[in-house]
């Protein structure tokens, strides 16, 4: 029996590996498996080569794993590409003239079986020539021996609308797909463990961020289709209205985050969503937010940079633009999802950190998280609560006896009460300019001094409920790997492989709040230890962030990459112990 299977498709552009992709996920999640899962795509809409990667376990996975074991190949790219990471006995289906299953070996050692067949035959003779995907996902349903219910059940909902031909079509494909493994590779078959359903969500970052954002009560989005960012938008499109809020697809990035100023500052919970080139263009509204107190949330999915880079490629180097970007110095929070799950609950954390310290606060995603799905526990509703900070209303503003009301107020904790604009008894200036209480340009020395401090120091103390998530290893590590964003699954496994093979103790840290950073809580966490940040940009830039609060300077280093790829497991594992054994 199998407690664990990684499956694979590849194929071209427009041959439909993403839907085949994600129905055999669905159909895993809802035999009960945790699934995690990672597309490869080309900044094109048609041709040249994807794949979709899947990892389904029984307990709760953040990866979609290193290896294969039922590889699908749609095109002959699909196996030269991928031979080297078939896992020992894998099975590879791909398209031929005849039926053949062959024994072959990769050059990392592997051996594995191919099993060719004529798909396209098959299916044209079945009465549905299109239907070559579902025998294949027949075939990878029976090496496992899915129930064919299940599958059945999607195509239901897939086909629903073109009728009882094409539904039963298709069901005949898969139900060929099954029978042909058991008649030509019965040896291969090797049956999933049987595990208890359980209540969960098969979502991705993009749409579990937007789905805390809409719990936290945002009524209003503005945004430029930008990938990975785009599915924000679209989720949204067709959530908010149902609720009574709004979303606009503007002309450009600027007009993104202009637009949901002026929602903003109009008392609407308001967000933006963008990726890396669309942040650079927004930064000059950013320091207009940061200087007039608006409270705004943009989220940054990131993508490979700089300029146009790599636009559907994995990357993580917008941390210091994130943290630093536009000119001046402004008020924001900065975080950065550890996993799926995480996505929601900081999302909506973000609105109430936005008006609780009347700021901008960026939300960070990264193409691994934003556009790949993973199943999560069904989210708690419970645990998302709305606080609108020093938000006042008329009656509160009247209380105050003022002609013109102090918007900027000076305050002990430097956030001041903030009314709408259209209160009688709060009338007041807003200016992009620097300003006194009353919002009055002003240029005085001493009230620019002020004003400074107040904004700059009043997020201080902001923080999330879970900064970030630590993994102690029983207190015992000699060295602790801290990574930000979907690094977090490929972390948490090569630290259980390298503390199993003996190799070394570590710990790992994994930060969701970047700025401001919870330097006080986590400084007894890394004194004495290595410090290994795991990150992919090439100036290693979590680890820069790290050396500006922290004196690791002498014993702190950086696993990067920035080839377009995820980390592996295997990857930063045999970096660990390149550094360990460099040390000793």
């Amino acid at each position: 029996m199998r407690e664990s299977v990684e499956w694979m498709v590849g194929g071209q552009q427009g041959e439909g590996v993403d839907s085949t992709g994600e129905l055999f996920a669905k159909t895993l999640v809802r035999y009960g498996y945790s699934v995690s899962t990672y597309k490869q795509f080309m900044s094109r809409i048609k041709g040249g080569h994807t794949n979709y990667k899947i990892k389904a376990t029984e307990k709760q996975n953040y990866y979609s794993g290193d290896g294969i074991d039922i590889l699908l190949c749609l095109d002959k790219e699909t196996l030269p590409k991928n031979e080297q990471s078939l896992n020992q006995g894998a099975v590879v289906i791909q398209e031929g003239k005849e039926i053949l299953v062959e024994a072959g070996q990769a050059s990392t050692g592997v051996s594995y079986t191919t099993f060719t067949l004529p798909l396209k035959k098959i299916a044209t003779d079945l009465g549905n020539p299109l239907a070559k995907n579902m025998i294949a996902l027949g075939i990878s349903a029976g090496l496992v021996e899915l129930p064919v219910e299940i599958l059945n059940g999607f195509i239901e909902e897939i086909f629903g609308k073109k009728g009882e031909e094409v539904i039963n079509s298709n069901k005949q494909a898969v139900l060929k797909g099954v029978e042909l493994t058991k008649e030509h590779v019965p040896n291969q078959i090797k049956p999933l463990s049987v595990v208890p359903v359980s209540n969960q969500l098969f979502i991705s970052g993009n749409e579990a961020t937007a789905f805390g954002s809409l719990m936290a009560g945002c009524r209003y989005l503005s945004a430029y289709p930008i990938t990975p960012a785009s599915e924000v938008m679209e989720w949204l499109s067709d959530e908010l209205p149902k609720v009574g809020g709004t979303v606009m697809q503007v002309e450009d990035e600027i007009a993104g985050i202009c637009f949901a100023i002026g929602a903003s500052y109009s008392g609407t919970r308001a967000m933006t969503s963008t990726s890396g080139p669309g942040l650079s263009l927004k930064t000059e509204a950013l320091g207009m937010a940061g200087m007039s107190e608006v409270p705004i949330v943009i989220v940054n999915s990131q993508r490979g940079g700089p300029s146009t880079g790599l636009p559907t490629k994995h990357e993580q180097s917008d941390l210091q633009q994130m943290i630093y970007g536009t000119h001046g110095e402004i008020p924001r929070i900065v975080l950065y999802a550890a996993t799926i799950e995480d996505a929601f609950y900081i999302a909506a954390e973000a609105f109430n950190l936005a008006d609780q310290y009347q700021c901008p606060v960026i939300v960070g995603l990264d193409l691994g998280l934003s556009m790949n799905k993973m199943t999560v526990p069904t989210f708690d509703s419970k645990r998302v609560k709305i606080d609108r900070g020093k938000l006042i209303t008329d009656e509160e503003a009247k209380d105050f006896n003022e002609t013109h009301f102090k918007r900027y107020r000076l305050t002990e904790d430097g956030i001041s009460p903030r009314p709408l604009p259209g209160m009688p008894h709060a009338v007041h200036t807003t200016s992009s300019n620097e300003h006194d209480e009353s919002g009055y340009i002003s240029e005085d020395q001493t009230n620019r001094i002020n004003m400074m401090r107040k904004r700059l120091e009043k997020v201080r103390d902001a923080m999330i409920q879970e900064p970030f998530k630590y993994d102690d290893n029983g207190g015992e590590s000699e060295i602790v790997l801290v990574g930000m964003g979907s690094t977090y699954g490929m972390i948490q496994e090569t630290i259980k492989q390298l503390n199993e093979e003996g190799v070394i103790n570590a710990s790992h840290i994994h930060i969701q709040q970047l700025y401001p950073l919870p330097i006080d809580k986590l400084q007894p966490l890394i004194d004495g230890k290595r410090v290994v940040t795991v990150e992919n940009n090439y100036n290693g830039q979590l680890l820069q962030l790290l050396r500006q609060h922290a004196p690791i300077h002498n014993n702190s280093e950086a696993i990067t990459q920035y080839d377009g790829d995820p980390f592996t497991v295997s990857t930063i594992a045999k970096q660990v112990k390149e550094l360990i054994s460099w040390q000793r």
